[in-house]
């Protein structure tokens, strides 16, 4: 027996609309790991005591986390501004011009592959009923999929940045001084290979490249804070 709704077994889940949470979360995360475990591991090198690392690297997290939101609600609140203004001035030529709008929709349909007749017909029909979300879709690039969202993307870096940053201080906090810099890296690096497969996993992109590219630039930080701790405890 055929269902009564065919369209209910054909439900779909695409990725896009993770974008703008995910890039900020892993972005943030990130951040927390490498900032926070290469600044503790060049104070450690540098021959600090256990007090002068851990508000190194409390004052790392917090300042890191103030920095990370502040920083994604400036640039998206840019990015909203622009896609208002833009939504703004499309309202008015729709007002003022409704001929040539109607004419420059048919024909985006038109290189989409419709041809002229049906183009004409949906651009007439879009334009009846939601021509300013037509031409804001499909003129645009602008849906509320990829819409920015300033307030969540400042929320979503800064708190992954926070327990990003927690996982080397913790680290730091429970191993002794001799051990810091070798430890505080190979768990700052394991878990930003975790990161780095499951941002890779959520995002359908390959797990073992997601993984190579945030270790590598891990490690190639911690390598050179470790090299300037190094070098300026040993000056001093």
């Amino acid at each position: 027996m055929s269902p009564r709704n065919p369209l209910a077994r054909h439900a779909e889940r695409h990725r896009s609309g993770r974008i703008g949470w995910l890039r900020a979360a892993v972005l943030g995360a990130n951040d927390g790991i490498v900032s926070t475990a290469s600044l503790l591991v060049g104070v450690a090198a540098a021959d600090a005591s256990r007090s002068g690392i851990m508000v190194a690297g409390v004052a790392g997290l917090v300042a890191g986390a103030m920095s990370m939101a502040a920083g994604e609600y400036v640039s998206v609140s840019s990015q909203a501004d622009t896609e208002r203004a833009d939504v703004a001035r499309e309202r008015r030529e729709l007002e003022a011009m409704p001929g040539p709008e109607r004419e420059e929709l048919r024909s985006i349909y038109v290189k989409r592959g419709l041809d002229p007749e049906l183009a004409g017909r949906v651009a007439d029909q879009l334009m009846a009923t939601d021509a300013l979300g037509a031409h804001t879709r499909d003129e645009l690039g602008i849906s509320t999929v990829h819409r920015a969202r300033p307030v969540q993307a400042a929320a979503a870096s800064s708190a992954t940045f926070a327990a990003g940053a927690a996982l080397p201080l913790v680290t730091a906090a429970v191993l002794s001084p001799s051990g810091l810099v070798v430890g505080v890296s190979a768990v700052s690096l394991a878990c930003l290979a975790l990161l780095g497969g499951l941002a890779a996993g959520a995002g359908g992109a390959p797990i073992v490249r997601g993984v190579l590219r945030v270790t590598f630039w891990g490690a190639f930080a911690m390598a050179v804070t470790a090299a300037i701790g190094r070098l300026f405890g040993a000056v001093v």
